[in-house]
């Protein structure tokens, strides 16, 4: 039940996608075999309302997609990363309570 507010990218649209987004871009990378990443996906729908119009939510698959995740050093999924004008402003590894999430995407947003 993925909110139709988060999109998902791809190694091929992660520029378009994220790094030339005119929003702040929360990228969600994740696994369908990995537990914490479905636990996870709920809250991101509440927050891909909640904040809709100021943050877009997008899931990159690490699986299907092996290039943006080394690009980034992704070691460990659920990974949350925010960015903002092309630049990685901070990450949030695991799975985290839906009010440390808004906590961390507050503190970039600012």
């Amino acid at each position: 039940m993925a909110s139709e507010l988060i999109k998902h990218t791809t190694d091929a649209t992660f520029e378009a996608d994220v790094l030339k987004s005119s929003h702040p871009v929360l990228v969600d990378y994740w696994a369908e075999w990995c537990g914490p990443c479905k636990m996870i996906a709920p809250i991101l729908d509440e927050v891909a309302t909640s904040y809709e119009g100021k943050l877009q939510i997008v899931k990159m698959n690490v699986d299907e997609n092996r290039e943006t995740p080394a690009k980034f050093v992704i070691r460990g999924i659920p990974t949350l990363m925010i960015f903002k004008n092309g630049e990685l402003k901070g990450s949030l590894i695991g799975m985290k309570p839906k009010s440390e999430i808004t906590a961390f995407i507050e503190k970039q947003l600012a």
